[in-house]
């Protein structure tokens, strides 16, 4: 079951607090920090209703900020998802909507085999938040994983506005993986010794949260655009030891893991909380949390067994790869004291596309086309019900898919041309009940939005029929 009446009773009561005004002149602009977990699910923090896991400052950015019910990602797969996030523009839009294209982008291995796929990248004509907020005069930093660059040397972070750059990139499967023997500062590779031939001395995690510290405090004193993107959970699972879950009876090893790489998430999240509270910082900076697609990486048995132990997807139906809520629902929490409600929550359907605008609003910064809208009248008062707005989404593997959201409405197609399902959310969160024959009025609403928002691209053409 989806477990609002826990997270409602997990959060304080409503704080009252003044609406977000635009900055005035002269006034410190606030900083913007996106920090977003990979392949964790909607039911994978305990604010959220996990009760084997604990997730103490996840919970606390929650419990002193707003927590929504139906936030979504930008794709069921990272590299659309993040796509979504930095162009603000939905996969019936954006460049990358799977992380394969079937034209454009470049070809490239996989690993060390010898297989040729084809990735998509961002091309020169795309604009990402950063460029954007770089141009409004803030400090803008990407520490962790980017996945936007495919096997393009010019599509990395530094040639789309962010200034600083500590990760990882496609293109060097040495700086990937959770020990990785190099690491990419800039366009530069980077050694890391304690990693070398082998070695598990630096554990990526770990390596994110530091540089994102060093980014805050080498910033203090300007506004900045900081996205913390780590890499866990996502599999294989790994981690410097079982943390606290390692006498826990009758867990399996890799069930250990998978808590532990929680565990050291939430850590690294908590010395970033400390940090923005320590700097002084902490009314002068708004922080969005939230996970790039559902749980599970791969569909392995392995990991289908992980994500059921834990319940990962709450309850919901389907995984990472899935258009129904499993796949694409996740845990969304902004907080910004003083001016966001502490413990608020807010059940408005919002997705990835809806931060480049709200970004840019919070900022000051001029509007740029986007297909989401400013979430900044929403996070001032949670009681705010914005009219209700046709959300998007399309994917390519195994097939092309669809999926649409329009108030209550959810509507998924699983191939080309083929039927609509239809869902009422409000009563069958878990997308049991089909219920396109009892209201084609709806289908064929849901049908004509899904036919306007999808546009064909050099990287995903429609088929010539």
């Amino acid at each position: 079951m989806i477990r609002r009446e826990f997270i409602i009773g997990a959060l304080a009561a409503l704080a009252t607090v003044p609406a977000i005004a635009a900055p005035q002149a002269g006034a410190r602009r606030p900083n913007i920090i996106f920090i977003l977990a990979d392949d964790m699910g909607y039911g994978d923090a305990s604010i959220y209703g996990q009760r084997r896991i604990a997730t103490p400052n996840i919970d606390r950015l929650a419990r002193s900020g707003m927590l929504f019910t139906q936030g979504y990602a930008g794709a069921p797969v990272c590299g659309p998802s993040r796509c979504a996030l930095m162009t603000g523009m939905h996969t019936g839009h954006g460049r990358i909507r799977d992380n394969t294209s079937i034209g454009g982008g470049k070809l490239g291995t996989k690993g060390k085999g010898t297989q040729l796929w084809r990735r998509p990248n961002l091309l020169p004509e795309d604009r990402t938040v950063a460029q954007y907020l770089q141009a409004a005069g803030y400090r803008t930093g990407l520490m962790g994983k980017w996945h936007l660059d495919g096997f393009e040397a010019n599509a990395t972070p530094p040639k789309f506005g962010f200034e600083e750059f500590k990760g990882w990139l496609i293109q060097f499967e040495t700086t990937q993986g959770y020990w990785p023997a190099q690491r990419v500062h800039g366009d530069k590779l980077v050694e890391i010794p304690e990693n070398a031939h082998g070695k598990h001395g630096r554990y990526e995690p770990f390596m994110v949260t530091e540089d994102s510290i060093d980014f805050i405090e080498r910033h203090e004193d300007s506004p900045f655009f900081l996205y913390t993107a780590y890499n866990s959970p996502h599999s294989p699972y790994t981690a410097p030891d079982f943390g606290p879950y390692a006498e826990r009876e009758g867990w399996a090893d890799d069930e250990k893991t998978y808590a532990a790489m929680i565990h050291y998430l939430d850590q690294g999240i908590g010395r970033l909380l400390d940090k923005i509270r320590s700097a002084g910082l902490d009314q002068d900076t708004v922080i969005f949390f939230a996970s790039d697609n559902g749980p599970r990486s791969e569909p392995t048995t392995q990991q289908t067994r992980v994500a059921d132990f834990f319940d990962s997807n709450g309850g919901l139906t389907g995984y990472k790869r899935d258009m129904y809520e499993g796949g694409i629902r996740d845990p969304w929490i902004v907080r910004w004291p003083g001016k966001i409600p502490a413990g608020a929550v807010s059940d408005v359907p919002v997705y990835f596309p809806d931060f480049l605008p709200t970004a840019l609003d919070l900022a000051g910064a001029p509007a740029a086309k986007s297909d989401g809208v400013s979430l900044k009248p929403l996070l001032a008062d949670p009681k705010r019900k914005p009219v209700e707005r046709f959300l998007y989404w399309e994917y390519y593997d195994p097939e092309f898919r669809q999926a649409a959201r329009w108030g209550k409405w959810k509507a998924v197609r699983l191939k080309r041309n083929g039927p609509l399902e239809l869902y009422d959310l409000s009563v069958d969160p878990k997308e049991s009940r089909n219920l396109a024959a009892n209201y084609p009025d709806v289908v064929a609403r849901m049908a004509e939005g899904m036919a306007r928002e999808h546009v064909a691209s050099v990287e995903y053409p429609d088929p010539k029929v």
